[in-house]
């Protein structure tokens, strides 16, 4: 059964808890980011490396909680009110610390035959949070992201991982080229994705190491300086009426080929 929080938490303008106004939430409580739906928010409860301050509910939601999890039971619309506009909550909602990157050969070092991604110039929550979705599918051991312009590891992007951020590590690199640099010298076979590369991905893998797949947003590819970093470039056939493919379904390919090569 829920429990009212203390009277010094309660809000002091008498509306009740479960019908405050859009943004309220945040503006009584703080603290740190809110992680929404199912999938995303019990990932989150079970990972022990989250810090989880609050639990949030519907009470039908609730029912799929573990029985030691007590979450603050509300209508849809108040859990829809913390959040921002056209989250789809699902009942569900978590607010906790956000996950911390960890280093690059903690990460990926030494090598176990596991693939790794590089992500340079992903801004988009969505991509990167369903390219998450990809390594976990496929077996990768960490994402490398670029530091300063890739997405915090929270809200749209978790919803879009499916819990995905909570099962493998990610790395947040200041300079690409030296972390491709790093995972070659950790022994990786490093690849470059582009879509007018000469050899096929196929025959890029054609070699036993582990491979770390290097990976552009979609239109504008890589960067020149990470592409030359990379000992090999490589593409993955498509149709011709095709131009590209979206950086999730590329790395969903390229990691069930590496894993396959090397089964």
């Amino acid at each position: 059964m829920n429990k009212r929080p203390p009277s010094s938490q309660r809000p002091a303008h008498g509306i009740p808890e479960d019908k405050l106004p859009r943004r309220q939430f945040e503006e009584e409580f703080g603290g740190p980011s809110w992680v929404w739906g199912v999938h995303a928010s019990l990932a989150a409860i079970a990972n022990p490396a989250r810090r989880i301050e609050r639990i949030v509910a519907t009470k039908n939601a609730a029912s799929r909680l573990p029985e030691n999890v007590r979450p603050q039971i509300l209508e849809p619309d108040a859990i829809e009110g913390m959040l921002p506009p056209g989250a789809v909550h699902q009942g569900l909602a978590v607010r906790a610390h956000p996950l911390e990157p960890v280093s690059l050969e903690a990460a990926a070092g030494p090598p176990d035959g596991r693939s790794v991604l590089v992500l340079d110039g992903v801004t988009d929550p969505q991509n990167v949070g369903a390219t998450f979705r990809s390594a976990v599918a496929f077996g990768a051991r960490a994402i490398v992201l670029q530091d300063r312009k890739s997405p915090p590891l929270t809200g749209v992007l978790a919803k879009a991982a499916a819990g995905a951020i909570e099962l493998v590590p990610h790395v947040r690199a200041v300079n690409l080229g030296r972390a491709i640099e790093t995972l070659r010298s950790l022994g990786y076979v490093t690849v470059a994705l582009e879509g007018e590369a000469e050899l096929s991905l196929e025959e890029a893998l054609n070699d036993k190491r582990p491979v770390a797949l290097v990976l552009g947003a979609e239109g504008k590819g890589l960067r020149p300086g990470v592409a030359e970093a990379c000992e090999k470039r490589a593409r993955i056939p498509i149709a011709p009426v095709m131009e590209s493919l979206n950086v999730s379904a590329a790395a969903a390919v390229a990691l069930y080929e590496a894993r396959r090569g090397r089964a």
